[in-house]
């Protein structure tokens, strides 16, 4: 094999992204058809590319040769979407969530490796430039002991958002701000502050008709003693504001803004580095949205798993634990109780239909 061909499943407002790095960013990546219940979309996303448009995907499985599938589907769907990927023997790039229930992750991951396929869950933040130098300023442990890690992100959704499809906002196919949005600063939080013991949450709708919440305010507590703090919104008006990740410990401070944790605001440290001052021109980023620019590195990865047999670097695992932590957050408020990992919490309405 010397080339990945992919089939795109879903042609909404995260489809684009996928396309640009799929087109103009990975040389031995090559989309070969898409596919969309609503003929529109998926005839609008194919006639640039050149591929054929299907609105079945048993149809698109019989009619064109696929290695991989990326499955951008409403986050209620991608359960069902990667099962059937799986079984016709397709490696499968997934959206966040990687599902919305736990049991239906076990059998993606249980199913995946007992066909010996890859599946990758598309937590792209993790590859901003901003993020991986934090990382590494974590891992060497220039930070010392953590005090406190803190997330925030404000965001803007008006009702138009939820009002364009019926299942944004709804439990059943989505959650709010926390499983749609805010997961991917999640990830990051806990990559770099360790796993988590107990949260308890506060969530509300302000300013949107919808099921699930426009806002939501968690205080963590983590398993080395270090304390959290979680604001998500996409109440923000008029416009998205930010989305930063804060990491203070007894030796410095990190913290990462922008709209995708795609810039370096702050790099300080008691005792600095030779290039410490350099790190925030170096490693920040202009990004035209908020999804960034890493799906561009997320694909080659993805590509070079497939035909050279490197890592899959976020796994299904991986998702199941940014998922954990969703669930959590949602079972806090739903109990009206501090909820602690061990007890594996588990929201009442993610998911169920």
């Amino acid at each position: 094999m010397s080339e990945v061909k992919f089939a795109l499943i879903g042609c909404g407002r995260v489809s684009s992204r996928h396309v640009d790095a799929l087109t103009n960013k990975v040389p031995k990546a090559k989309i070969a058809a898409v596919c969309d219940l609503i003929p529109e979309l998926a005839e609008k996303c194919s006639r640039p590319l050149g591929v054929p448009p299907f609105t079945s995907t048993a149809e698109m499985y019989k009619s064109v040769e696929i290695d991989c599938v990326t499955v951008a589907t409403p986050s209620g769907d991608h359960y069902e979407r990667t099962m059937e990927a799986l079984s016709y023997g397709k490696h499968v790039v997934v959206e966040k969530p990687v599902a919305l229930r736990f049991d239906h992750v076990d059998e993606m991951v249980r199913t995946a490796a007992d066909r010996n396929l890859r599946l990758w869950v598309a937590f792209q933040n993790r590859y901003n430039p901003a993020v991986v130098k934090a990382w590494e300023a974590v891992e060497s442990g220039r930070l010392g002991r953590m005090v406190i890690g803190t997330v925030r992100v404000r965001w803007f959704r008006d009702q138009a958002y939820y009002d364009h499809d019926n299942w944004h906002g709804t439990w059943a196919m989505d959650g709010g701000v926390i499983s749609q949005q805010a997961i991917h600063h999640l990830d990051a939080l806990r990559c770099t502050m360790g796993e988590v013991e107990s949260v308890e949450t506060q969530c509300a709708t302000r300013l949107v008709k919808m099921e699930c919440e426009d806002l939501c305010v968690a205080s963590l507590r983590f398993k080395s003693g270090a304390l959290g703090i979680v604001e998500a919104m996409t109440a923000a008006r008029p416009r998205d504001f930010e989305a930063s990740l804060s990491l203070l410990g007894e030796n410095g401070a990190i913290i990462l803004g922008g709209l995708a944790l795609n810039k370096v605001d702050v790099w300080e440290f008691s005792v600095p580095e030779d290039g410490d001052q350099r790190v925030p021109e170096m490693f920040s980023q202009e990004v035209p949205n908020a999804y960034g620019y890493g799906h561009d590195v997320l694909y080659n990865r993805v590509v070079d798993s497939i035909l050279h047999g490197a890592p899959v670097e976020i796994s299904g695992e991986e998702g199941r634990k940014a998922l954990e932590l969703v669930h959590a957050i949602y079972a806090s408020h739903e109990q009206g109780v501090r909820v602690y990992m061990e007890n594996r919490p588990t929201s009442s309405r993610l998911g169920i239909g």
